[in-house]
């Protein structure tokens, strides 16, 4: 009789221990999970073309591996929104609509700029609504930007001038940003053509 409770004993010893460990990994997993999904504040930029500089002229690639030419001067004088994403980075898609969105409003150019293996870029793109945004991946952008979280946005005024760079996960921040670039002559809120086409 003793040995049976003795042996009772020690499995239930055994299954706290087991229990504990469980909650503890559960919690450390909530923490990261937490630490992607929440609001970042205004990030520090510590490198790379800073608000005030000119982005120069970029030749990207589109994901079909067709070039695309950004920066610089706008032939048509409207101002741009560049969106850094990453397949990993759940915040991008979730921010995306935003972004597009406030574009729409005040009739500026989109572009999303991937980070990362180009076959992953291509499976997130099947995932979201892209419609007209032009999506692209250039190795001299990311060097002239040195973009360091994401999603981080950049702001170009006509004369492909940043006006701001941040990192941008809340509608809050978009606008914040958005705000930097000088009022459109456009008021209309449908989606316009992009300047820069796929050549």
């Amino acid at each position: 009789m003793m040995t049976l409770l003795l042996i009772s004993t020690l499995l239930l010893a055994a299954l706290c221990c087991v229990l504990t460990l469980a909650v503890l990994v559960l919690a450390r997993q909530i923490g990261v999970l937490h630490e992607r999904i929440a609001p970042i504040g205004q990030q520090p930029v510590l490198a790379g073309l800073q608000a005030g500089q000119a982005l120069p002229r970029v030749t990207a690639r589109m994901l079909d591996d067709t070039r695309f030419s950004m920066g610089g001067r706008h032939d048509r004088g409207r101002s741009s929104l560049i969106l850094f994403v990453s397949p990993d980075c759940p915040v991008c898609k979730r921010v995306l609509p935003i972004v597009q969105a406030q574009a729409a409003i005040h009739d500026l150019d989109l572009v999303l700029a991937g980070e990362g293996d180009v076959t992953a870029l291509r499976a997130m793109a099947s995932t979201i609504r892209l419609g007209a945004t032009p999506f692209v991946t250039s190795q001299e952008l990311l060097l002239l930007l040195q973009i360091g979280r994401l999603p981080t946005l950049v702001t170009l005024n006509p004369d492909g001038v940043i006006t701001a760079r941040d990192v941008a996960n809340t509608r809050q921040q978009v606008e914040a940003l958005i705000a930097s670039l000088p009022a459109s002559s456009s008021s209309s809120p449908e989606t316009k053509e992009f300047l820069h086409d796929a050549v």
